[in-house]
C-alpha cells in the first residue's frame, strides 16, 4: 500500500504550496462532489448556534496533498478511502474520528438533447455516445477518485481499450461534468449526485456496483486540527439533519 501511495505522490505536483495563517474557526476540506450538500450542512450547523465553517472544495487528491503540505484544515472529507488511507498511514488524521458518511453511484452523463440510453453490460456500445471524434471526459485516473472508479468500471465492462485513446482528463469530477455541459465532450463518467441538479444533462447509464470499488466518503479530524468543534462537526455529519441533506442531493448511505 505504501508503494502505491508513493507512486501517486510522484504523479502529483512536486512543489509544496505556501499557506497563509488561517482565519479563526472551523476549516473543512471536502471533495468537490459535496459542494452543494456540505454547504447546506454548514448552514444548518450555523443555524444551531455555531460559527459558520470555512469550506474548501477540490479533488480529494488535491486536498490530501494540501494537508500533507501544511494546509490548516480541521476536517477532511474524501470521495474515496484511498486518500484518507494515505493520510492515516502518515498519521495526519485522528483514526478514532474517522467515519464513512455517504456513498454514491457511478454514471455516464450526456446532454439531455443528445441522450442515448445504454444497457451497461460488458462490451456496451460506448462508441455510439462519442461519435467519430468525440472524447469521454473523466477525472484523471492517476489520482482523481471518480477517474479511478471510472477506469476500473470501463476495464471491468471490457470497453477500456475502446476509449483509452479518446479520453479527456479533468482535475476533478465537476471538471469532467463541465466539459459535457459546455459541449467540449459528448459524454462523461461522473457521480450520480453530480447530475441530479445539472440543467440540460441526463444519465445515459449507471455502472453496476460490482464494476468498481465501493464508493464511500470518509470524514475525519486532521491530526493538526485546532478548532475545538472539529470532532463535534464530524459527528454532526452522521446526524439525522445531515442525512436528510445528503438524501436530498441523492447520496445513499455508505
Amino acid at each position: 500500500m505504501r508503494r502505491l501511495f508513493a507512486l501517486l505522490a510522484l504523479l502529483l505536483p512536486l512543489h509544496a504550496p505556501a499557506f497563509a495563517a488561517p482565519a479563526a474557526g472551523l476549516h473543512i476540506s471536502a471533495a468537490s462532489s459535496l459542494t452543494e450538500s456540505m454547504t447546506d450542512i454548514c448552514n444548518l450547523w450555523q443555524a444551531k448556534g455555531h460559527d459558520k465553517p470555512h469550506l474548501s472544495f477540490a479533488a480529494s487528491s488535491t486536498l490530501a496533498q494540501q494537508i500533507e503540505h501544511g494546509n490548516p484544515a480541521d476536517v477532511f472529507v474524501s470521495a474515496d478511502e484511498l486518500w484518507m488511507d494515505r493520510l492515516a498511514s502518515d498519521h495526519r488524521i485522528l483514526p478514532e474520528s474517522r467515519v464513512d458518511i455517504v456513498g454514491n453511484q457511478l454514471v455516464i452523463v450526456q446532454r439531455r438533447a443528445h441522450l442515448t440510453p445504454l444497457d451497461m453490460k460488458p462490451g456496451f456500445p460506448i462508441g455510439v455516445l462519442l461519435g467519430p471524434t468525440g472524447r469521454l471526459a473523466i477525472g484523471d485516473p492517476a489520482y482523481v477518485p471518480a477517474g479511478i472508479y471510472a477506469k476500473q468500471a470501463l476495464i471491468k465492462l471490457e470497453v477500456w481499450d475502446v476509449v483509452r485513446d479518446r479520453l479527456a482528463f479533468a482535475d476533478n469530477v465537476r471538471g469532467a461534468l463541465q466539459l459535457v455541459a459546455e459541449g467540449e465532450a459528448p459524454a462523461a463518467v461522473v457521480y450520480a449526485t453530480d447530475v441530479k441538479f445539472s440543467k440540460g444533462l441526463a444519465v445515459a447509464g449507471t455502472f453496476p456496483p460490482d464494476s468498481h470499488d465501493p464508493i464511500r466518503y470518509p470524514a475525519a479530524v486532521t491530526a493538526r486540527a485546532t478548532a475545538p468543534e472539529a470532532r463535534a462537526f464530524v459527528t454532526f455529519l452522521t446526524s439525522t439533519d445531515a442525512r436528510d441533506v445528503f438524501t436530498h442531493y441523492g447520496f445513499p448511505p455508505p
